[in-house]
């Protein structure tokens, strides 16, 4: 790699700190509360109660893991002549959207109404930044990952989530953007 690229891809991962940053610094200008409310902060928070979305980590931390699948796919797609420092930021920068977008009114409502997450208020500052870094994770496993490991890695995370907690990425899309009673339904007996 040539010195000018080191430093391109170098002054990426600066960027993509500063983005996480930034949309940490959005979301307490937003209100967002910094820790759960409940006064803890929990490595894993395995339970589907009012703690989800609060803590460091959950069973909705996995679909954050394949949004960095998903993302390195799509920089690598748009960017591919861009170091990988820079794809990184880009996926930062979406990635840090759809997390002050999430704990937007109309967003948390949209969950009230559409999905099982009756009593969602929204997620704790601590576990948006939290899946700001599943996400790079995610990420950094698919570039250096053989395309048949992410795929798979992504698939089973689906599949672990819907074992679990009859949930995941999958399901979460469909239900926030064409809502289906059945899958509300079945959902809610878990």
């Amino acid at each position: 790699m040539s010195k000018r690229k080191r430093n391109r891809n170098r002054r990426g991962y600066i960027l993509a700190g500063l983005i996480a940053l930034a949309a940490c610094a959005m979301l307490f200008l937003m209100g967002r509360p910094p820790i759960c409310t409940c006064g803890t902060v929990e490595y894993w928070h395995g339970a589907i109660d009012s703690g989800n979305s609060q803590h460091l980590s959950d069973w909705y931390s996995l679909s954050h893991i394949i949004h960095g699948f998903l993302f390195y796919l799509a920089a690598w797609a748009v960017m591919r002549r861009q170091p990988r420092g820079m794809r990184l930021a880009a996926a930062m920068a979406v990635e840090s959207l759809w997390e002050i977008m999430e704990n937007s009114p109309i967003i948390i409502d949209r969950y009230r109404t559409a999905t099982i997450a009756l009593g969602y208020s929204g997620d704790s500052i601590v576990n948006s930044m939290s899946d700001i870094g599943m996400m790079a994770l995610g990420f950094a496993f698919a570039a250096r990952a053989p395309l048949w490991l992410t795929v798979l890695a992504g698939i089973g995370l689906e599949l672990l989530a819907l074992w679990a907690i009859r949930d995941n990425l999958t399901l979460n899309i469909l239900m926030l953007t064409w809502p289906v009673e059945a899958v509300k339904a079945w959902q809610s007996t878990f």
